[in-house]
């Protein structure tokens, strides 16, 4: 708790944090040790976290020197930490370093002994002193010295210590595909130039620190590993159906015939619950069904269907509210290589030279909203396959019943059943999808 330390300094400067601090909390609560997260707690973004104008209190009001800075540990804080064998640390400050003088110094007195942190993290009054299971991950950006990602963390026992526990005991399980710019990650559409967004590492001007440039990414929000809100699919309520085009206008009619009305929502990427994107784990394997379609059916994906989840459950055991079911098709195990050999994974099925990934039919997706399940996961590229119309109707199910889907995972082979899944995608207001991480702890 650094709360004291809040604007509690002239403009343009910072108070510090100081090992005298971490060893009063230490004799307050508990020695400090490998494995743990320490967080910085001010209630700066809290406080200055804000639309424009206002929010220039956030960054450019102090080092300005028109506002006090946020409060941050000192070089020999971080020294200290790091005796104590503390890696991950996370603060509510703007960024890690003091200011005016000791953001450098800082950075590199945590760096040097290979730390890690969240800088800019918010909310973290709803923890308690100890004791809840923090994590921060952000987009697999390959090459990337730093990320935007989500903070999060998971109170209250016994889920709290199992996660704590397996993480301690390095029992996780990345599950998230890499993004660089000669990957297949993003949607390339059927043809040419009717793809997405491509996704683009941007390297500008030259950081005179540590000699390299700048680096940002353009991309597409289902890019990757990604969310899939209800809102991706569902218009907004007041919806004008006729002005989808005149063959979606049909799909629709034969959709409405078949399930009944189809939804709407405003549920974007920021307004899904993590508990929505995390649970036990049941993966379903379907990698049999590769293979099943012929060439003169083509573009086409193989149905996953109602009985192929009923089969499992026969197997392992009935699917409980709250799992989060993965498709396991081996897809980007297979395909997601460097292009031109990634033309596996999306362009040729897409384009009908090759079959498309196995992918759940609507009816299966309205089985799993009758068992209590909100999320749907794949380890290939989408839920909706290579078809048009059945993506929509599968899409268009997902959203009705306000489920949501994690497509491009990967790595399917290493997790076992029941671990626990955790997906977060970065918090973006208004979005239709979300870039994100997916992990596991087993």
């Amino acid at each position: 708790d650094c709360h004291d330390l809040l604007d509690s300094t002239p403009p343009g400067r910072s108070d510090l944090v100081t090992r005298e601090r971490i060893m009063a909390w230490e004799r307050d609560h508990r020695p400090l040790g490998f494995g743990d997260v320490v967080l910085f707690h001010s209630g700066f973004s809290d406080k200055y976290y804000k639309p424009f104008p206002e929010g220039r209190k956030f960054g450019a009001d102090p080092v300005e020197g028109v506002t006090p800075g946020w409060p941050d540990p000192d070089p020999d804080c971080m020294e200290y930490l790091a005796s104590r064998k503390v890696m991950t640390l996370a603060t509510d400050s703007t960024s890690m370093g003091p200011l005016p003088n000791l953001a450098e110094p800082t950075h590199y007195a945590g760096l040097k002994h290979g730390m890690i942190w969240t800088e800019s993290g918010i909310g973290f009054g709803q923890l308690p002193v100890t004791g809840a299971f923090y994590c921060m991950v952000g987009p697999k950006h390959a090459g990337d010295p730093y990320s935007e990602g989500r903070a999060f963390a998971v109170v209250g026992n016994p889920l709290a210590a199992r996660l704590i526990a397996s993480a301690r005991a390095k029992k996780a399980v990345d599950l998230s595909v890499t993004l660089a710019d000669d990957l297949p990650s993003s949607w390339p559409g059927r043809g040419t130039g009717n793809h997405r967004q491509p996704y683009f590492t941007i390297h500008f001007g030259m950081n005179p620190n540590i000699k390299i440039p700048f680096m940002m990414h353009m991309l597409d929000s289902h890019t990757g590993t990604h969310l899939v809100p209800p809102s991706y699919a569902l218009p907004k309520e007041g919806f004008d159906n006729t002005r989808y085009a005149p063959q979606v206008q049909a799909w629709l009619a034969e959709y409405e015939v078949k399930f009944g009305p189809r939804g709407t929502s405003d549920v974007t990427t920021e307004k899904v619950p993590l508990s929505h994107t995390s649970g036990n784990s049941r993966v379903i394997d379907v990698r049999s069904l590769r293979g099943v379609t012929k060439a003169n059916q083509w573009p086409a994906s193989p149905a996953i269907t109602v009985d192929h989840v009923r089969d499992f459950e026969g197997t392992y055991g009935e699917l409980k509210p709250g799992d989060v079911v993965i498709f396991r098709t081996n897809w980007t195990d297979d395909f997601y290589k460097p292009l031109p050999a990634g033309s596996g994974c999306l362009v040729d099925p897409l384009n009908g030279k090759s079959e498309g990934w196995p992918a759940p039919t609507a009816e299966t997706v309205l089985y799993l909203a009758k068992k209590g399940i909100r999320c749907v996961a794949t380890d290939a590229p989408t839920l909706g396959g290579v078809d048009e119309r059945q993506a929509l109707w599968t899409y268009w199910a997902l959203g009705s019943k306000g489920m949501v889907g994690v497509e491009f995972l990967t790595n399917l082979g290493s997790l076992n059943q029941g671990a626990y899944f955790l997906f977060a995608p970065v918090n973006i207001r208004d979005c239709h999808g979300g870039p994100g991480r997916a992990i596991a702890l087993e």
